[in-house]
C-alpha cells in the first residue's frame, strides 16, 4: 500500500485561507444531496484609532462658521493654512464696570436694538493679520521679546464713542482712552516692529484706543451718532466715580491666532 503524500504547512496565514475555501465546496448533507456552505464571516479586529488618525493633518484649522460668530463677514477670505491674528491688551472688569454696563446697552438698544454685548474687553494694538501656521510660534516669540521690558501702566477709558470696522460690516459702542494713549502709542510702536519684521500690516495711523463695549452687523452710526451718544456719555459722566471705575492696569498683552491664545506679561 503505497503511503500517503506529506502536506506541509507554513507557519503564515495561509492554512487559514485553505480552510476557507474548503468550506465554500460542496459537501454531503442530510438525505444524500449535495448543498453549498457559505463561508463563516471573518472576524475583523478594530483599527487603533492611531492608526485612523495618523494621516490626519496637524495643523488645527480654525472654523469658518458664520452662524457661529453672529452672522459676521470675514475681512479676508479663509484659506488653509492661514490664521487670522490679533495682538491686543486685555480689559479686565469689575463689578462697578458690568453695572454701569448694564445701564449704557438697554439705553443705546433703544436706537439699535440688534446691539448685543461683547463677550469680551480688550483694546486693539493691531490690525487683524493673516499668519502661516509654521510663523505663529516665531511671532509670538518676537512679541515676548519685544514686550518683556515695557513697563506696566494705567489708563482711563471714559468717553463713549461710535466706531466702524473699515468695511462698514459692522458697528462698535466703545469707550475711548482719555488717559494713557501716549504709552498706547508706544506699544503699538513695539507691535508694528514685529508686524514689518513678519511683512504684515502695521496699525492704524492716528488710532483711537478704546474698549468695545457692544455690537451689531452692519453701519449704525446714523441712529447711534448724535443724541444717542449724548445720552450715553451723560450716562457715563453721572455714574458714581466713573474714573475710578473705568480706571485699568495694563499688565500683559495678548496674541490671538486661529483658536490658540498667548499671553505676554508687561514689566
Amino acid at each position: 500500500m503505497s503511503a500517503a503524500p506529506l502536506v506541509g504547512y507554513s507557519s503564515s496565514g495561509s492554512e487559514d485561507e485553505d480552510e476557507a475555501e474548503a468550506g465554500a465546496q460542496a459537501r454531503p448533507g442530510t438525505g444524500g444531496c449535495w448543498r453549498t456552505q457559505s463561508p463563516l464571516p471573518s472576524q475583523r479586529l478594530p483599527v487603533p484609532d492611531s492608526v485612523l488618525h495618523m494621516f490626519l493633518d496637524t495643523e488645527e484649522e480654525p472654523e469658518d462658521d458664520r452662524e457661529k460668530h453672529g452672522g459676521r463677514v470675514r475681512t479676508f477670505p479663509h484659506e488653509r493654512g492661514n490664521w487670522a491674528t490679533h495682538v491686543y491688551v486685555p480689559y479686565e472688569t469689575g463689578e462697578e464696570f458690568l453695572d454701569l454696563l448694564d445701564m449704557l446697552l438697554p439705553h443705546a438698544q433703544t436706537y439699535v436694538p440688534r446691539l448685543v454685548q461683547m463677550e469680551a474687553f480688550h483694546l486693539s494694538l493691531s490690525q487683524s493679520v493673516v499668519l502661516r501656521h509654521h510663523w505663529i510660534l516665531p511671532f509670538v516669540q518676537a512679541l515676548k521679546d519685544r514686550m518683556a521690558t515695557f513697563p506696566r501702566f494705567f489708563f482711563t477709558a471714559n468717553r463713549v464713542k461710535i466706531y466702524t470696522n473699515q468695511e462698514k460690516t459692522r458697528t462698535f459702542v466703545g469707550l475711548e482712552v482719555t488717559s494713557g494713549h501716549a504709552q498706547f502709542l508706544d506699544l503699538v510702536s513695539e507691535v508694528d516692529r514685529v508686524m514689518e519684521e513678519f511683512d504684515l500690516t502695521t496699525f492704524y495711523q492716528d488710532p483711537s484706543f478704546h474698549v468695545s463695549l457692544a455690537w451689531c452687523v452692519g453701519d449704525a452710526r446714523l441712529p447711534l451718532e448724535g443724541r444717542c451718544l449724548r445720552e450715553l456719555q451723560n450716562i457715563v459722566d453721572e455714574f458714581e466715580d466713573p474714573e475710578m471705575v473705568l480706571r485699568a492696569h495694563a499688565e500683559q498683552v495678548r496674541c490671538k491666532s486661529g483658536n490658540k491664545f498667548f499671553s505676554m506679561p508687561l514689566q
